[in-house]
Formats: structure tokens, sequence, C-alpha cells
């Protein structure tokens, strides 16, 4: 896009034949709406026109949808758009066939159809919602917003709690989005990656507050592909959650990295000097700019608050004996520069260029898109190990839904709680869980371009 740049300032899963009729159940009648249509957001300076875009109640982001842990939550998703679509919850832990996934847990909400999605929230934290039928041009083009969900207990004490949504948008001269959402050279590549960076829908995010005053930080990363990483400035302060999940102990903040669709809830207090700014900002190759700023007011009190204390554990069962766990491989392979030769591909065994050809060209264990049985079938209540192993050349994001995992390490630790895991080219990771919610799950890269081309499978909880 010429002139114009930051410093200025699903995947088809599976097709579903039937259009989503609204469902018979209690609630339907008077649960809020919310409606994905088209609209108009400011996201580029005053000088360019507004971006026209795609969002929930036709606003980028959509509403912050906001209840207590434990309560039920109902929306009535309408779809007013020229493509079907659906609303995954990512995240949160629900039962099976609220999860929106077309062709796995619902059929595609079809233009001019609604669907209810109600369910109870089982865990405090940080979370949010986007489409799942052709999310790599249905998120690009601002499709998603935040789900919060308070403690019922021990919420921390802050001054101010801010959700901060980042994206990152690919906009022409003209600051509309640009087409060319099936580009190859993205799917088989980084993925989408955009020219123009903002948080909450804006480009020069901003919030002026008063010195020593304590915030919480919700991060979300709703970018196709792009991985922030960030880090404070005239901000000192602590991670308390990861991708919703309470750490046991609060962590310093230092450098913090953001894959697509990875959550961080940080307890930050202004350490800056009043007249001064603070700033959130994203380092890359070429430096580093401000994502969000923080003007200065005066002093909120005389001396900083005392460190917080950890957040209320979520009931997230405890992993069993792992020796005695079922266990699962998952090979990553393809992309450019690959070794992959070639996959299977709707039951039969395809050559790369025929690959090319249909759209794919990532595979999971010499498969590309969804087989026909499960990586693992798991009973209730097991734990289960999945080694990965990423022999391609590009980073990807593992998001399992339905679930959270620890990841394994090579001297036997746990990490913390999380349902994304980052993983760099050639390396090897291990994730275990346990198989508590019966259902069939998606497991896939949440580079939303990887997992259009091929970068999905599935699990089975029985």
């Amino acid at each position: 896009m010429t002139g114009f740049t930051r410093r200025q300032f699903h995947q088809s899963v599976l097709s579903a034949a039937a259009a989503a009729a609204l469902p018979s159940v209690a609630g339907a009648q008077t649960a809020p709406v919310l409606h994905a249509r088209t609209g108009s957001a400011r996201l580029a300076p005053a000088q360019y026109p507004e971006t026209r875009i795609w969002g929930y109640d036709g606003t980028v982001p959509g509403p912050i949808l906001r209840a207590q842990q434990g309560q039920r939550i109902g929306r009535v998703f309408q779809n007013d758009l020229p493509q079907a679509s659906s609303v995954h919850w990512h995240g949160i832990r629900i039962e099976n066939a609220m999860d929106g996934v077309p062709g796995m847990t619902q059929a595609a909400v079809e233009p001019g159809a609604a669907f209810l999605y109600d369910f109870v929230l089982p865990d405090a934290g940080t979370y949010w919602y986007h489409p799942h039928n052709r999310t790599y041009e249905q998120m690009a083009r601002g499709l998603y917003g935040a789900l919060i969900v308070d403690e019922a207990t021990g919420a921390p004490e802050v001054d101010l709690d801010e959700v901060l949504l980042l994206d990152d948008w690919r906009l022409n001269d003209d600051a509309q989005i640009a087409e060319g959402f099936g580009n190859m050279r993205d799917w088989s590549h980084a993925g989408r990656i955009g020219n123009w960076i903002t948080v909450n829908g804006d480009g020069g995010w901003s919030r002026a507050v008063p010195r020593l005053a304590r915030m919480r930080l919700r991060l979300v990363n709703t970018a196709n592909a792009r991985i922030f990483t960030l880090a404070a400035r005239g901000l000192e302060g602590w991670v308390v959650a990861l991708d919703g999940m309470p750490l046991a102990a609060p962590q310093p903040l230092a450098e913090l990295t953001l894959a697509p669709a990875q959550r961080a809830d940080l307890i930050v207090d202004v350490v800056a000097g009043e007249g001064e700014e603070a700033f959130l900002v994203s380092y890359e190759r070429d430096g580093g700019y401000a994502v969000a700023a923080f003007p200065v007011t005066r002093s909120a009190r005389e001396m900083r608050m005392t460190a917080p204390v950890a957040l209320p554990p979520n009931p997230v069962p405890a992993l069993g004996p792992l020796e005695s766990a079922r266990r699962a491989d998952l090979l990553m392979e393809g992309g450019a520069m690959g070794a992959m030769a070639g996959a299977m591909m709707g039951g039969q065994r395809m050559e790369m260029r025929e690959m090319v050809a249909a759209g794919k060209v990532w595979a999971f264990n010499g498969m590309a898109d969804m087989a026909d049985t499960p990586l693992i079938e798991a009973n209730r209540g097991e734990t289960v190990r999945i080694a990965m192993t990423n022999d391609t050349r590009w980073q990807h994001g593992m998001h399992l839904h339905g679930h959270h995992f620890r990841q394994i390490g090579r001297d036997g630790a746990l990490g913390p709680l999380r349902d994304t895991l980052l993983m760099n080219r050639g390396e090897t990771a291990e994730i275990a869980f346990v198989a508590d919610n019966p259902g069939d799950w998606l497991l896939h890269c949440h580079m939303l371009e990887h997992s259009a081309g091929g970068m999905m499978t599935w699990l089975r909880v029985l």
C-alpha cells in the first residue's frame, strides 16, 4: 500500500448444505442478538476514507460480551453477511454443540438465517469470539470481539480494566481491505500479514491514565497470522494469566510474545511521570513502534500498590500419570520451501502440484485437510499426550478446541495452561491434557491461511 504504513501516526472447515435454522431452545425469545453485518470503521487517519468492514453489530471490534464466572450467556447470532458464517467461542470450555464449527458441531448459518448460542461460562478470564467458516477472509474483514468472564471471587484490585484487541489489516491506497484472500503466496508462507496495526480498531489508540494507577490489560491477538512481540515502556508489572488461565504466581513483565489467538492478562502500574506517556510497544525486524499509548496525568496515589497475588485458579482437571497417558504424534509438513512431495487428500494420494491446484499446501501426518478418522480417540477423563513436530520452514500457532493443555518440558516440567501453542520452525513440543469434554474437537493451526491450506485435524472424546 503506497505511502500508508503503521508508522504514520477458517478456514473453510467442512461445507454444510443446509441453512441453519434457529433452534427451539429455552431463551431464544429473550437472548440478545449478535448481528453479523457490513459496516464501516475509522481504521486509518482522517485524511483517508472510512474502511468498509464486516463486524458483529457492524463494528470493529464487535461488542465486548461480559459476564461472571458460572453464569449462563446466550446470544442469537443473526447472519446478514453475504457468506455463511458461525461463531466460535475461543478458549471457552463449553459443550461441543456450542463450539461453532460448521460441518462438525453445527451447520453453517447461511445469509439471512440465525442460530442460538447458549452455554455456561465455567472459567474466568479473557476469551474472544470469531467466525469459523472462511475464517481467513471473515476475520480479515473485521469479524471478531472479546468475551470477558469476571472472577466470581478474588478479582484483583485495579483502577482500570482495559481490553486491547490487536490486529493487522492489509489495506490498499484508499484504506480499503485488500482482496486476494486465496493468495497462494500467503497460504504457503507466513500467512496474510497486513500493513496497518490497530488496537480495538484504532490505528492510534490511547487512553489517559493517572500516574501510579494500576491497570489490568487484557491483550488478544486477533490477527490472521502476525505474531506480536510486545514490551512495556513507562509501565511495570506482571503477567497473571495466559489464554484465560491464571498463572500459579504472577510473573514479572518483560518481553511478551503473542501468536495469533493467544491472550495475556497483565497487571501493570503506571510509572511514567506526569505529563509523559507510557506505551505498549511491538517489536519487529525493522524496529519498534507503539501500538497503545497512555498519556499520564496527575498521580492516583502517593506510592505504588503492593504486588498482586495470583488470580484464583479455574476448575481445570489435573493431569493423570503421564507415563500411562494415551498418546498420538502430529507431524507438520508442507508450505513454501518444504520437503513434502504430496499428501493424502480426498481419499487419494496427490502430488504437490495437484494439491496447490486444489488450494492445499500443508498437511498433518501426510493428510491435507480433515481426515475421516480422528487423530486420537479418548475416553472421558483420560489424560492425552500429543507430540508435535514442525517439519516446515514457518511458525505455527496450534489451537485445541474445547480444552486447555500444558506443554511438557524436556525435563518433564509442566508449562502453564494454554489453548494455543506457538511452534517455531524445526521445533518439537509435547502437550498433555485431560480429555474431559465429550465430543469432536478441532486441532488446527491458527495462522488462518495455514489452516485453510490443510493444517487441521480432530480429536474425539467419548
